[in-house]
């Protein structure tokens, strides 16, 4: 009886691991079927290799993280202020009282009460919809606020010639210049909805927009005392993609180099990323080259 319960125990069990995997294989299957929602051609800038740890030579696995930013309506166009970290999410200027309304958020309770505050501080993130812009106004206004602001510190200095701190405040707005111009991704999340149709009738470049599923949530921001409710986009569903073992070679030169984890690499490369069915990416063409 208990040879037999074991049996039965294991059969189930490989059962199940070939359900999820059949499972897992429609589902690549549909979400790749017919054309692509949209496509986006990234750079290294948009899709990172992972840093350099030693282990390369063990693990044939090769995966691209997507990297994007979120504009915000404040800062002083320095770098860093005013804009996220790729990756790291942040508090867009659209995503208001409103948008998170239609987002299917209770927003009901007043803000100026105990209670009120509480209601939103409880409140978890929600999967979405997402419109990723690749190179666009997004990012032109973000390299116009590092432009400004180093116009900006090179005034501040002709004011205060000779002075070392005005000196180094404009060395620093120049290397984020720099940044923003050859470094810094160029994806941004710009809207956030429900429906499909709705965002590409909004958006309907498919080489420009990409629509994918990720988590905003509410957030309460205090100042002067007083609150305001914003949303926060925490993360993409999907950010990482897994490249193909016909597109390895084209990194063994990249991952053999051991300056591939400075900010600016010495070989750069283009991947095509398709966006199928079910709003997953996947690679369908990747080519390297020098500066």
């Amino acid at each position: 009886m208990m040879t037999w319960t074991r049996t039965r125990t294991f059969i189930a069990g490989v059962a199940l691991i070939l359900a999820a995997n059949a499972a897992a294989l429609v589902g690549v299957a549909y979400n790749r079927h017919g054309d692509p929602e949209s496509m986006l051609l990234l750079t290294q800038r948009e899709a990172l290799l992972p840093y350099s740890w030693g282990f390369e030579r063990e693990n044939s696995g090769v995966t691209l993280t997507l990297q994007w930013r979120v504009p915000s309506e404040q800062g002083d166009g320095s770098y860093g202020m005013g804009m996220s970290y790729a990756g790291t999410g942040g508090e867009p200027g659209w995503l208001n009282m409103p948008k998170l309304a239609a987002l299917g958020f209770d927003v009901s309770k007043p803000l100026d009460t105990p209670d009120g505050r509480m209601h939103y501080e409880k409140l978890l993130s929600k999967e979405v919809l997402l419109v990723l812009e690749l190179d666009a106004a997004a990012y032109r206004a973000a390299l116009e606020r590092a432009q400004q602001y180093l116009q900006k510190e090179e005034a501040l200095l002709k004011d205060n010639a000779g002075k070392k701190e005005f000196e180094e405040r404009v060395k620093s707005a120049r290397r984020q210049l720099y940044q923003e111009e050859r470094i810094s991704s160029r994806l941004f999340v710009i809207d956030a909805g429900l429906d499909v149709e709705a965002l590409r009738a909004k958006f309907p470049e498919r080489t420009r927009y990409a629509i994918v599923r990720g988590q905003v949530r509410p957030h309460l921001v205090q100042k002067d005392m007083k609150y305001r409710l914003a949303g926060y986009v925490s993360d993409l569903s999907i950010r990482q993609i897994n490249v193909p073992l016909t597109y390895r070679p084209v990194f063994e030169p990249i991952l053999q180099n051991p300056n591939r984890n400075q900010p600016e690499p010495a070989l750069r490369y283009t991947v095509s990323v398709a966006f199928g069915q079910r709003l997953e990416p996947w690679i369908t063409d990747i080519k390297s080259s020098t500066p």
